[in-house]
């Protein structure tokens, strides 16, 4: 099982986003057949199996075992991973364009970028889990208070130049395909957003327009 799995099929994510079949994926952490999920979810087994073969028909739940109770055999399931997320792919002809903005200081252009980052970083971690070798990425999350807006922009002026300095130090300026057991390329996206706040009314709608 995956600890995340990126969905890119639009199909999938179709399948996926029922409100039964999220909940029958959120139980299926868990191995279990269709009479313990249909307990559980309080809803008839046969329509428990409907939803089980429509998410394994998709890859969201796979079958860990055949267990025979007399002349019927039961079919235990689990979700392919503990957690899915709905790559842009599966939105391919209206997903968001890096190309389009290219401007560092447009949240639409962050978007995208993240939007891209989930796509490509799906495709790696599949291919990685088929190949049966780790996957080398490194992140780091965290937030700063600002006293002024001007210290923001001076803040994220001096992070653009240290970041810049990096690159010039460590980036390998040999052929953009290096030649097997050359240098491989990475991907590097650093970004900078409001962290959102927390409503005093939690049945508010949160609004963060600043």
């Amino acid at each position: 099982m995956l600890d995340i799995e990126v969905i890119e099929d639009p199909a999938a994510a179709e399948v996926s986003l029922d409100p039964i079949r999220t909940r029958i994926l959120m139980e299926l952490a868990e191995p279990g057949s269709a009479t313990q999920l249909a307990a559980r979810v309080g809803l008839p087994r046969q329509k428990v199996n409907y939803h089980l073969k429509a998410l394994e028909r998709h890859g969201l739940v796979e079958l860990v075992e055949e267990r025979r109770k007399g002349n019927v055999t039961e079919r235990i399931l689990r979700a392919s991973a503990a957690s899915y997320l709905i790559s842009p792919a599966a939105l391919a002809s209206v997903a968001p364009d890096p190309h389009r903005f290219s401007d560092r200081f447009s949240a639409f252009w962050l978007l995208a970028l993240a939007s891209r980052m989930v796509q490509e970083t799906g495709r790696l971690i599949a291919g990685a889990a088929a190949a049966k070798q780790p996957l080398a990425t490194f992140a780091i999350d965290g937030e700063v208070t600002f006293r002024t807006a001007a210290d923001r922009a001076a803040f994220a002026e001096e992070l653009g130049v240290a970041v810049t300095r990096l690159v010039d130090k460590y980036h390998d300026g040999g052929p953009a395909a290096p030649a097997p057991g050359g240098g491989r390329r990475h991907r590097l996206v650093v970004a900078l957003h409001p962290s959102l706040k927390t409503p005093t009314n939690p049945s508010a709608k949160e609004q963060d327009n600043d």
